[in-house]
């Protein structure tokens, strides 16, 4: 399996496109994983940034995602930091892009079905898609947890009650 990943990668390097295209890569997934958008990270200790680290078990990718949001509830900044396949990379890309100028709220309504089909992602690989829907859940529910988190605790309390 691990064979078969580095093989994966290599076709995927700079300049290779035209063989990942030949593989089945849609030219969307080859270009975001050659020119990938918003790579790096944000700082996780402040308040109005969210980080979501999502991972696949059974294919090995692990995708972190973190949002930057104003003081009125819209997101301003976006990065990402995905180890995986190329469609995990392009769907890390593609979210970030997403999600930047919208609402949380607006951010939470992104579908990974609107991810696959935007690449076109080959049933595959759908689990790429859902990885980085489940990264920006992950990444705006740390985010409004640091907004309020006397309110997430006082409902655990009232849970466990």
């Amino acid at each position: 399996m691990a064979a078969l990943r580095a093989a994966g990668a290599a076709l995927l390097r700079p300049g290779r496109g035209e063989v990942a295209a030949a593989l089945g890569y849609h030219k969307k997934v080859v270009d975001h994983y050659e020119n990938p958008r918003n790579v790096g990270s944000l700082d996780r200790n402040a308040k109005n940034v969210g980080t979501g680290l999502v991972g696949a078990p059974a294919c090995g990718d692990v995708m972190k995602l973190q949002v930057e949001v104003d003081e009125n509830g819209k997101i301003i900044d976006a990065r990402f930091k995905t180890f995986g396949c190329g469609s995990a990379i392009a769907s890390s890309s593609l979210a970030t892009e997403w999600v930047k100028g919208k609402t949380v709220d607006e951010a939470l309504k992104i579908r990974n079905t609107d991810i696959a089909k935007e690449l076109c992602l080959p049933p595959v690989k759908l689990h790429c898609s859902m990885l980085a829907e489940d990264a920006i859940k992950a990444a705006l529910a740390d985010y409004k947890l640091k907004q309020n988190p006397k309110k997430e605790e006082s409902e655990k309390k009232t849970n466990n009650a």
